[in-house]
């Protein structure tokens, strides 16, 4: 892992705690998953959020959890 990917890591964990971040290298698959600790609502899943996001690049990945927030403002009781 580089020095900018140990980095963008750290953001992402301080920005968005309630993931954690995997780095695989599996042909055909995303780099880069972030995997929720805790399990979602079933009106959170029916409104389009995730338990696992997989993107190929960090920024990707940053990217699609800011997406995902959004998704889960707009599900909140």
């Amino acid at each position: 892992m580089t020095d900018y990917e140990r980095r963008m890591i750290d953001l992402l964990t301080s920005t968005h705690p309630a993931w954690r971040y995997e780095h695989l290298h599996l042909p055909g698959l995303p780099r880069w998953w972030a995997i929720r600790y805790k399990p979602l609502r079933p009106d959170q899943r029916a409104a389009g959020a995730r338990d696992m996001l997989g993107r190929t690049t960090l920024h990707r990945l940053a990217d699609a959890l800011a997406h995902h927030d959004e998704i889960l403002r707009r599900t909140r009781p």
